[in-house]
């Protein structure tokens, strides 16, 4: 790993965890923190880079759902896995103080409360699979079993 990267909370922790993973820096465009243009920049396809979206149900309150980069958090079915019957996405303006994190940067890993997390099932069908590790500009290039156990996930269908 390059010696220039300061490691994360999240990276931290998944050392804490003995977890395997990959440090992978790519440049930040302010104007664009879309999954698309992080799976430009680190040279893989979509498929492979997820990202993690925090909502809040009616019954069950904050939780996080882990897509795939190009597809949209599906609510119906995010409400059902979740033992909620109405859920929506957070305010962007929210994400810091419920998680600590900011837009672009928001981990499944390491967040200041830990909240029940669901990771869309074709997760698994990686060797490895790229995740922020806790910042823009960085990302976890890690297993998925790994990334979903250290994150005490659950695998379900949660997308359009």
């Amino acid at each position: 790993m390059d010696k220039n990267i300061k490691k994360t909370n999240a990276a931290r922790l998944l050392d804490q965890m003995k977890v395997a993973y990959d440090l992978i820096p790519y440049e930040v465009d302010e104007n664009d923190l879309g999954a698309q243009h992080i799976a430009e920049q680190l040279g893989q396809p979509i498929e492979r880079l997820f990202k993690t979206l925090v909502l809040r149900g009616d019954k069950l309150g904050l939780f996080v759902c882990v897509i795939p980069g190009a597809e949209e958090v599906d609510l119906k079915k995010a409400a059902k896995v979740t033992g909620n019957k109405k859920v929506e996405m957070i305010h962007v303006k929210e994400l810091l103080p419920l998680t600590g994190y900011i837009r672009g940067g928001c981990s499944p890993i390491g967040m200041k409360k830990a909240l029940p997390t669901w990771f869309h099932e074709s997760i698994v069908q990686y060797d490895h699979v790229f995740c922020s590790a806790g910042q823009r500009g960085l990302q976890f290039r890690i297993a998925p079993r790994d990334l979903v156990d250290a994150a005490r996930g659950q695998l379900a269908d949660l997308i359009v």
